[in-house]
């Protein structure tokens, strides 16, 4: 008869639990190898825990065991037995003579990375089980503190960490890894148009400065009310979502390689809204119209073939106002799961709430802002966070904005990768019309507004990759659409005359 199957085991802890899917005997050999071989330790650390064993007795025996070989002492039956001398449960199986029978039924110290992984595996699966009864109770009772919508959102919570099990705590890598990592995005990047490693936004001159939106990145699009902060995001939005093509990446996986699948959070506008807004920017007719029905029949066709080029986008909008940061990083992960994410969008910051109530809204805008950059890092993609500048702007004779107008800028400022203001001085020059007896400065003004006309001015204030500096664009108030500054050289003879 196999040594193993000799050895005792603990009764289930209940009946009601006694269907978990476990196996004590593959939890026999893991410990039996480890006792016998301390070494054996680097191999299994990173996959299995105390917790992820069935049997508790052999999980407070791993725990005593992992804790000395971390401090590089010996770890064996006789060792362990010091310490485990008043455990009842390990009493009930024979007490210190049931570790020299784990040690000496050990078959072999090879196997023992797939008896880790095989006992984390059960473990997930007896999660899952947990997870899956606590639902169905929590759905049972019916209480005014426990909303469905709010279970809804914590079981999506726990069953997405079970997930990510594992994905998230790789440890150290190699400096090997690490530059191998960097040769393939450079490659990638060489080998697209426009040699960006990023998304591209569509907008040309900011694709340069920034080089594309890149995965893991927070981005802060900021500015005051009306510069067009909503509209430069939604161009930004569409354009990726229109580019998308989807393929086989450099990685080998399924997903896109140009464009991408965009998540859209529009706290402060409806989808209805903000569908328009694109609506008009494709079928180049200005929303007001397009809200009020007033268009001829040659612009609604128009609009109708716009709204089918908008129809194959993948372009996904959620207006919930007033979002707890926890939600909307529940949201996002289904949407990658469902459909895939690549670039997400939030408009705006300050509309986000934090996960718990608050007096101090610094903090609570750090809480967001450093869960707005674990969503960007959990899901390797680029969220670009519009938010509102103080009106300290309006006081000064400049009004360019810089990093010290963003409200509570400290934790947004820190934790971003990017800071880009959105500036419109036509805006600003408007407001200074001079009156009509004044005619050498209305002469001036009008000058001033033929310069300033039709031209915003995207301000990069901070970026980690790269330098800072002012992006030109045009821009379409009509439309709500921003584009290329077309410079001279790049005029055609048409286009000159």
């Amino acid at each position: 008869m196999n040594e193993v199957s000799a050895l005792p085991t603990l009764e289930e802890p209940s009946e009601a639990l006694s269907y978990f899917p476990h196996s004590i005997e593959a939890e026999q050999q893991l410990l039996g190898a480890l006792l016998t071989n301390n070494d054996l330790f680097d191999r299994i650390a990173s996959v299995i825990e105390p917790d992820h064993f069935y049997d508790p007795v052999h999980a407070r025996i791993f725990e005593v065991a992992s804790a000395r070989i971390k401090k590089n002492n010996l770890a064996s039956p006789v060792t362990l037995k010091t310490f485990m001398a008043e455990d009842a449960g390990l009493a009930e199986l024979g007490g210190p003579a049931y570790l020299i029978r784990l040690a000496g039924a050990a078959i072999s110290s090879f196997a023992v990375r797939d008896y880790a992984e095989m006992i984390h595996d059960l473990a997930i699966r007896r999660e899952l089980i947990t997870v899956g009864n606590d639902i169905a109770a929590k759905a049972t009772r019916v209480d005014l503190e426990s909303e469905p919508k709010e279970q809804i959102i914590e079981a999506e919570q726990k069953l997405y960490a079970l997930a990510v099990q594992g994905q998230t705590n790789q440890g150290f890598q190699s400096f090997l890894t690490a530059v191998t990592d960097a040769v393939k995005v450079a490659n990638a990047a060489y080998q697209r148009d426009g040699g960006l490693a990023g998304v591209a936004t569509g907008l040309t001159d900011l694709d340069k400065k920034l080089g594309g939106l890149h995965p893991s990145d927070l981005l802060i699009l900021a500015g005051r009310p009306s510069m067009g902060k909503t509209s430069l995001a939604t161009n930004i939005a569409f354009n990726i979502a229109r580019a998308y093509k989807k393929g086989i990446t450099a990685s080998g996986e399924e997903g896109a390689i140009d464009g991408g699948v965009v998540g859209f959070f529009s706290l402060e506008m409806s989808a209805e809204q903000l569908a328009t807004r694109i609506l008009s920017e494709v079928a180049e007719i200005p929303s007001n119209q397009i809200r009020r029905g007033d268009f001829t029949e040659s612009e609604f066709r128009r609009i109708v073939d716009a709204a089918k080029e908008l129809e194959a986008a993948p372009l996904f909008i959620d207006d919930t106002p007033a979002l707890q940061i926890s939600q909307l990083a529940a949201r996002a992960r289904r949407l990658k799961r469902t459909h895939g994410l690549d670039a997400l969008f939030v408009d705006y910051l300050q509309l986000v709430r934090g996960a718990g109530r608050t007096e101090n809204r610094v903090n609570e805008i750090s809480e967001i802002t450093m869960g707005l950059k674990a969503i960007a890092k959990e899901l390797n993609i680029p969220v670009i966070a519009l938010s509102q500048l103080s009106r300290q702007v309006e006081n000064r004779e400049d009004k360019r904005p810089q990093l010290s107008d963003l409200r509570e800028s400290g934790s947004i400022e820190q934790d971003s990768d990017v800071v880009m203001f959105v500036f419109r001085e036509e805006y600003y020059k408007e407001r200074e019309k001079p009156g009509d007896n004044e005619l050498d400065k209305m002469v001036i003004w009008q000058e001033e507004m033929e310069r300033l006309h039709g031209r915003a001015e995207v301000v990069i204030g901070k970026q980690r990759h790269g330098p800072i500096g002012s992006v030109e664009l045009s821009f379409e108030g009509q439309f709500t659409r921003f584009g290329n500054i077309v410079k001279p050289w790049q005029q055609t003879k048409e286009d000159q005359f």
